[in-house]
């Protein structure tokens, strides 16, 4: 049979996704951190990856997902938050916008997966199962208590996860993960789907709050948001600030470096 016979729409994307291919998982592995700084690479969305000079690798908010796919439905779910926040009702067109520049099934070094909040372009369930299948066991998963609920519910151990409320400090290797407090205006507007507010009180919603700060010796990453008060788990913010001098941003694209 002739080539034109052969290639179906499974083998297509086989062969081409992701597009990167390894590329960027052995960009990673091979480089080598300068003393006094941290790199860091840009997955997409809001994922990054960084990486200190004593070896630790984090990856935070690593999505492997889609956006809208379809025309199919043109309204939002009922309750969808862009709908509570906006007052609107039309389907958003927020596709994927980024190629997939890291495989999550070609990571072999990681020393933890954090994820800032539960929407699904902050944490991922393909990238629970590629660390999961192919990393070391002790590999920790570090989020607020609804990423740690996601986890656990799509088989995550519950001893390989670690809750973060404001305050709390992890340590991974010679990086230090510190809970600061954040907060997310609209994550209070949580009606149930068949009531609907008469007003907004713009001081409700600044109780959902934290955030997730990464600190590399001089350097300074901070990236939201670990959520945690008692009338919410959710929390949107997220940045990333360095802070230090010497702290270079090693990555300003996604994969390609600056020197």
């Amino acid at each position: 049979m002739s080539k034109v016979q052969t290639i179906t729409r499974e083998s297509w994307i086989l062969n081409t996704f992701p597009e990167w291919g390894s590329w960027l998982n052995e960009e990673i592995e091979q480089e080598q951190v300068a003393p006094g700084t941290f790199a860091m690479w840009w997955l997409g969305c809001t994922g990054i990856w960084l990486k200190s000079e004593g070896g630790a690798n984090v990856c935070v908010d690593f999505w492997c997902g889609t956006g809208k796919q379809s025309h199919g439905n043109p309204l939002m779910k009922t309750g969808h938050q862009m709908q509570r926040m906006a007052g609107v009702k039309k389907l958003q067109p927020n596709l994927r916008t980024t190629p997939f520049v890291l495989d999550p099934f070609a990571i072999r070094q990681i020393d933890a997966v954090l994820a800032t909040h539960d929407h699904n372009d902050h944490i991922d369930v393909n990238v629970a199962a590629a660390v999961m299948q192919n990393c070391p066991a002790d590999v920790p998963f570090i989020g607020p208590k609804t990423c740690v609920d996601l986890w656990i519910g799509w088989g995550v151990p519950k001893a390989r996860c670690i809750v973060m409320k404001p305050g709390d400090v992890v340590k991974i290797k010679d990086i230090e993960i510190h809970a600061l407090d954040a907060f997310d205006r609209t994550a209070l507007i949580t009606l149930p789907a068949d009531q609907k507010p008469l007003a907004y009180c713009r001081t409700a919603w600044t109780s959902a709050r934290s955030t997730t700060c990464l600190k590399h010796r001089a350097a300074t990453c901070t990236t939201a948001a670990i959520p945690t008060t008692p009338t919410t788990t959710r929390s949107m913010a997220t940045s990333i600030r360095l802070t230090s001098p010497s702290a270079r941003m090693a990555r300003t694209r996604a994969g390609s470096p600056t020197k």
